[in-house]
């Protein structure tokens, strides 16, 4: 464990975020743990988007993880698939290799062996997660993707309309339906149920964020 990178992270994390707590420090040493596995220097150079990260929760580890391997949402090479899980799978784009690193279940107890002079068992884990080997503190997996890595990133700029909302859809997300193209909402799979009638919502102050 290289700790003065670690203490790199950690600060850019915690400005970031306003605050250290123990789910950055674990995600930050499961993102600088990718690196060793795989074989990358990280976290990646700003012009660099050979590591793709799957994270499995969003909040504060999320962000230890994306400091410390230099992967965001708007640069398009992290993506949140959230299950809930202080997990995430690193997946290296010029050679497939994916490898999914999880905290052990243990590390709480063992925490409190690492940082005996904590206060409480929540100073401890902030403490003792920066201590701890890497090998007792996290698991780590190798791992087929369902989709290849090349359809997840897909072709950036390509675009298409939906011939059912007449929406358009960026980067290959469309889906072929009975010889039409459509976007998921328009395919069955959406995460909201669309209103018709909005005019309640033109009069409901509460949408308007910061007075825009």
């Amino acid at each position: 464990m290289n700790e003065e990178k670690l203490k790199q992270i950690l600060e850019k994390s915690t400005k970031h975020h306003r605050h250290l707590c123990p789910r950055q420090v674990l995600g930050a040493r499961m993102g600088l743990m990718a690196g060793k596995v795989l074989a990358l220097e990280l976290p990646q150079a700003h012009d660099c988007k050979r590591l793709f990260t799957i994270a499995e929760t969003d909040g504060c580890g999320a962000d230890g993880i994306a400091y410390a391997v230099n992967c965001w949402i708007g640069r398009r090479t992290l993506r949140v698939e959230d299950y809930g899980k202080l997990a995430a799978t690193f997946i290296d784009t010029q050679t497939g290799t994916a490898a999914r690193i999880v905290p052990r279940l243990h590390i709480r107890q063992l925490a409190l062996e690492y940082a005996p002079e904590a206060g409480n068992k929540w100073q401890a884990m902030l403490l003792g997660y920066q201590r701890i080997p890497d090998l007792d503190l996290l698991a780590v997996q190798p791992v087929t993707l369902h989709t290849p890595i090349e359809q997840i990133i897909s072709r950036p700029g390509r675009k298409a309309i939906c011939e059912l909302c007449g929406e358009e859809i960026m980067n290959e997300r469309e889906i072929m339906r009975g010889g039409r193209i459509l976007c998921r909402p328009c395919s069955g799979d959406s995460y909201y149920d669309e209103k018709r009638d909005i005019r309640h919502l033109l009069k409901t102050p509460s949408l308007c964020y910061n007075g825009v």
